[in-house]
């Protein structure tokens, strides 16, 4: 390898004010050292930084170029004064080394990694008629919290435990055939993968109407559908199975918080002489003849690879980051056609005070308004107002100061909270493209009154939290495009339905020699899913 060298670790505070406030080393920046570089990653969401870590540990030279100028996509933290929110990671399962994949992320940031488990429940969910059921940390307590709530249910809950069980054993030759080039794609998709394909294709609500009779028993099982993003009707069975096997042993959270896990994957790649850059907007990868052979900058600037990994979604390559000339083949149109999952708003809360006397914790809450799985999102239009507007089916409420071991609340007791729920893009789709606090005074209306709505139903549900409350402020899908720039600001990219699964170019090895994908809309949603 040309030229192999570890650059200095960063401490100043021109990038990134909240890694400096903790006075923590880090490992990217604007500037990148010199030398030949083996592969270029575009995003450094978790799927891209995986990817980066993974060939940093078998010796290559990786630079990660990243256009926000915090890294970690849906992994990243940003900070308000003395609060700091998670953007995207709530609970993690299958961390532990007890996991494959666990054992894989210890191994690639050298055990520097850690994880705090949210304890013997995880998610606690809150459905209307006063029904409350949590989820615990193991496959026997799930069992026994769903029969004990839905007693003349056992051999439905059983059924459903054992599919989940034999998808998951369906899973490991499914994710060999997606490694296959696809020339051979079909026939390993034939000989290994038939089961597993079979499971994709059969949707959620299809699945379980076969395994129970009781409508409040189908909602229960498929509560967790905002993990993954598609109701029960369009998703595929395999990922709401997956999902649920994900779980089965609990969840945990970043000891240090989720900046963590790009603090410690990015460090692996700087030790193999490797960087990230940020600030980074790829404009399109340089492809010659058909072989992708780098990237070029908006600036103009052009940075060459052996090879070139994008980890911006498949579906963002195709339509932002090709060559005009690749866009329009058969392959691209394919990719193309397929839809995205919806789009979010999320309330972050400041908080001064005991939140765990007034009903906060480090479980995660769910706040179902409706036992109708089927409402995919917050039935809000574009200006409308907060006296028109309907409350959202479900609110997933998150505490991450809870979570966190580390978390330091002060004299003050500072903590936070985070509440989500999905919004149709359709709604905020005339503001795409717009500058970060200059978008105008509709869209400052509409979004006030979306904050005001959805800040009084969350606390409809958690009064104590009220007095306590200190900050609050809204994100958007127009904010989510702007600084991670997902398709249609979906936070899972590609809906998980079993078109998705069927498409046969939707693997890691792209039909362009030496273009690679990566992250979740290669193989699934979540922090494991887009590490996969």
């Amino acid at each position: 390898m040309n030229e192999q060298r570890r650059a200095e670790p960063r401490t100043d505070a021109s990038d990134n004010a909240s890694d400096s406030a903790k006075n923590k080393e880090r490992y990217w920046s604007r500037k990148i050292p010199p030398g030949r570089w083996d592969t270029i990653v575009i995003g450094s969401g978790m799927g891209g930084m995986t990817a980066a870590a993974m060939l940093a540990k078998l010796g290559k030279r990786v630079l990660v170029i990243e256009q926000h100028y915090v890294p970690g996509g849906f992994t990243h933290v940003f900070k308000r004064g003395r609060y700091e929110w998670d953007v995207g990671v709530h609970a993690v399962g299958e961390v532990t080394r007890h996991s494959l994949t666990g054992r894989l992320l210890a191994a690639l940031t050298d055990d520097k990694l850690r994880w705090a488990s949210l304890g013997p429940v995880y998610d606690e969910f809150y459905f209307p008629d006063g029904i409350e059921l949590g989820f615990p940390d193991s496959p026997q307590a799930f069992r026994e919290a769903l029969v004990a709530a839905f007693p003349g249910e056992a051999r439905g809950v059983d059924t459903y435990l054992r599919r989940v069980r034999e998808v998951a054993g369906a899973m490991r030759s499914y994710y060999l055939t997606r490694i296959a080039p696809k020339r051979l794609g079909t026939l390993a998709d034939a000989l290994l993968a038939r089961k597993a394909r079979g499971y994709f294709q059969e949707r959620t609500a299809d699945a379980i109407a076969a395994m129970t009779d009781d409508p409040r028993l189908r909602t229960v099982l498929c509560s967790q559908w905002a993990y993954y993003g598609s109701t029960p009707s369009r998703s595929s069975f395999a990922m709401q199975a997956l999902v649920t096997k994900h779980f089965l042993h609990g969840g945990y959270y970043p000891e240090g918080g989720s900046g963590e896990i790009a603090r410690c994957l990015l460090r692996t790649v700087a030790d193999a002489g490797g960087w990230t850059r940020i600030r980074g907007d790829v404009e399109e990868i340089l492809v010659e003849g058909d072989a992708a052979v780098g990237v070029r900058l908006a600036s103009g600037e052009e940075l060459r690879a052996s090879r070139v990994i994008s980890a911006a979604g498949v579906m963002a390559t195709v339509r932002r980051l090709l060559p005009p000339r690749f866009r329009a083949r058969p392959w691209a149109r394919s990719l193309n056609s397929l839809s995205p999952a919806p789009a979010h708003v999320c309330l972050y809360l400041g908080f001064k005070g005991d939140i765990r006397a007034a009903g906060a914790g480090a479980a995660n809450k769910w706040f179902y308004g409706t036992w109708d799985a089927e409402f995919d999102a917050w039935a809000v239009r574009e200006n409308m107002s907060k006296e028109t507007m309907p409350d959202a089916p479900v609110l997933y409420c998150s505490f991450p100061s809870l979570k966190d071991p580390r978390h330091d609340p002060g004299a003050e007791q500072r903590h936070t909270g985070e509440v989500v729920t999905f919004v149709p893009w359709s709604a905020f789709e005339r503001w795409r493209g717009t500058r970060w606090h200059k978008r105008g005074d509709e869209y400052e209306a509409f979004k006030s009154a979306l904050q005001e709505h959805l800040l009084a139903q969350f606390l409809a549900r958690m009064p104590g939290l009220r007095p306590l409350l200190d900050h609050v402020e809204l994100s958007t899908p127009v904010s989510t495009d702007h600084f991670v720039r997902p398709t249609q600001g979906s936070i899972y990219g590609i809906e998980p339905t079993p078109e998705r699964f069927a498409n046969p170019w939707l693997r890691p090895r792209s039909p362009i020699k030496n273009l690679y994908f990566a992250g979740s809309e290669v193989s699934g949603v979540g922090v494991i899913g887009a590490m996969m």
